[in-house]
C-alpha cells in the first residue's frame, strides 16, 4: 500500500502523456504530402507569419480560378476539409485552401485565440494574397461558422460568399459551460489539457461574449450566405439556422435544413458542402455574364 502514493501520480502523468500525444486532431506535413501524392493531386503546403502567429495551410486547384477557403471547427485542423482538395469537379473550377486556425494543426499548436476579431485579422493575409481570385468564398464548420461571418463583417471587400456549416452563431443558444471552462482556461489547470483541447477551451470559453458583441454587426453582411444545418445536431442547436435568417437582413440567405443529419457534416454529408460551393460559383459567374 505504501507504493500507492507513488503509483497514482505516475499513472496520471502517463495518461496525460498519452492524451497529449494522441489527441492532436492534425495531420503531419508528411501525411499531407502523402495525401496529395496518393490522390494524384498537385497540392502544396505553405505558411505565413503575422505578429507572433505562424499560419499553416494547404492549397490545390487552379490558381487562376475563384478561391474557396475552408475553415475548421474546434478542435480541429486543416485535415477536417482536406478531402475536398481531391474533389475533381471543385479542382477544375476553383483554387481550394484548407487552413489550420490559430492554435490548431501547425499554427502555433496549443496557443489558442479567444477573439473572433483577432482570428479574422490573423487570417486576413490569406484573403489579401488571393484577392484577385474572385469570388472569394468562405466555408466554415462549427466555430468556423461565426469566424467566417466575422471575416465578412470586418473585410467585406475581400469576401464574396459564406457557407456556414453547423455554425455556432447565436449567443443565446450557447450552453453555459463557464463553470468548468473558466478554471481550465487558467495557467494553473490549462496544462492538464492536451494542446488541441487547450486551444479549443480558450476560444469556446470566450465564444458567447464574442457572439454577443457581433449582434449589431450582422446587418453589415451583404454577400450571399448558405446555411447548412442538421436537425439531429446535438452539439449546435438547429435553431442557429433561424438566427441566421433573422440576422442577415441585408444578405441573400438560403437555409439547407436536413432532417436526419448530425453535426459532423464535412464527413457525413460532404455533398451538401460541395453543392453549395458549386451553386455559389455558378451564381457569381451568371451574375458577371449578365452585368452590362
Amino acid at each position: 500500500m505504501r507504493y500507492i502514493k507513488f503509483i497514482i501520480p505516475i499513472l496520471f502523468l502517463l495518461v496525460m502523456t498519452i492524451m497529449h500525444a494522441c489527441m492532436t486532431f492534425r495531420m503531419s506535413s508528411k501525411e499531407v504530402d502523402a495525401f496529395f501524392k496518393e490522390n494524384h493531386v498537385h497540392g502544396s503546403q505553405h505558411a505565413y507569419s503575422t505578429g507572433f502567429r505562424d499560419i499553416h495551410y494547404a492549397v490545390a486547384g487552379d490558381s487562376t480560378k475563384p478561391l474557396v477557403l475552408f475553415i475548421h471547427g474546434s478542435p480541429g485542423s486543416l485535415s477536417a476539409f482536406i478531402h475536398f482538395l481531391k474533389d475533381s469537379s471543385l479542382l477544375q473550377q476553383a483554387l481550394l485552401i484548407t487552413t489550420d486556425r490559430p492554435g490548431f494543426g501547425h499554427s502555433n499548436f496549443g496557443n489558442g485565440e479567444g477573439s473572433l476579431q483577432k482570428q479574422a485579422a490573423i487570417l486576413k493575409p490569406l484573403l489579401e494574397k488571393y484577392k484577385h481570385n474572385r469570388p472569394l468564398i468562405l466555408v466554415g464548420h462549427s466555430l468556423g461558422g461565426p469566424l467566417i461571418a466575422r471575416m465578412a463583417i470586418d473585410y467585406p471587400q475581400l469576401v464574396d460568399g459564406l457557407i456556414i456549416v453547423a455554425g455556432s452563431i447565436d449567443p443565446v443558444l450557447e450552453p453555459n459551460e463557464t463553470w468548468f471552462r473558466a478554471p481550465l482556461a487558467t495557467p494553473f489547470l490549462s496544462w492538464i489539457l492536451p494542446r488541441s483541447f487547450r486551444a479549443s477551451n480558450e476560444e469556446i470559453y470566450h465564444l458567447k461574449p464574442e457572439l454577443e458583441d457581433m449582434l449589431p454587426l450582422w446587418k453589415n453582411i451583404t454577400c450571399p450566405v448558405i446555411v447548412i444545418q442538421g436537425k439531429k445536431d446535438v452539439l449546435v442547436s438547429p435553431a442557429n439556422a433561424d438566427f441566421a435568417k433573422k440576422m442577415l437582413v441585408n444578405a441573400p440567405v438560403e437555409i439547407v435544413l436536413v432532417e436526419d443529419m448530425n453535426h459532423f457534416v464535412p464527413w457525413s454529408n460532404p455533398e451538401l458542402i460541395h453543392d453549395a460551393i458549386i451553386k455559389m460559383l455558378h451564381a457569381r459567374s451568371s451574375a458577371d455574364v449578365t452585368q452590362p
